[in-house]
């Protein structure tokens, strides 16, 4: 019996368009080649992504929503460049870490918290091993795993 493809929700921060660029299309290619369907939306910066993470999920509850199997998050806070450095980088990923615990969510957080933007675009790079590739394939092994523990197909 044929299974519809998951579907994903990408959220990026475009504070950094080159870098945010590499995080995506890694991301992109990592759920193409799992055979996932994926939509993107873009944030001003880290802290507004959770945010809108609870909101595609309050949605997808709803009859005119868009139900998704789960999250991939994008972008990059470099120290130095932000008076907000810990603020971002710590607020989002605990914002995002309550989100999948609270809410049961598949999750791939990809927010890179670098100490320079040369330390954010090695991590960044596209391909398999970047950033956004790993955000991705997070988000499918949970959504997996997910479904194994609690005995469900779809």
């Amino acid at each position: 019996m044929p299974t519809e493809p998951l579907r994903i929700l990408i959220v990026e921060a475009r504070t950094k368009s080159a870098l945010a660029n590499q995080l995506l299309e890694g991301a992109k290619a990592a759920l193409r080649a799992a055979g996932a369907e994926f939509d993107v939306v873009s944030v001003p910066g880290a802290l507004e992504i959770p945010a809108i993470v609870a909101v595609a999920e309050e949605g997808g509850h709803r009859a005119a929503g868009v139900r998704y199997d789960g999250y991939v998050a994008l972008g990059c806070v470099i120290r130095g460049e932000s008076a907000n450095f810990g603020i971002a980088a710590g607020e989002s990923a605990r914002a995002l870490t309550d989100l999948a615990i609270g809410k049961r969510l598949a999750i791939g957080n990809g927010i890179l918290a670098a100490n320079s933007e040369a330390d954010a675009a090695t991590l960044a790079k596209v391909g398999e091993a970047g950033v956004g590739a790993d955000a991705a394939k997070a988000c499918l092994a949970v959504i997996e795993l997910k479904r194994r523990l609690l005995g469900q197909m779809r």
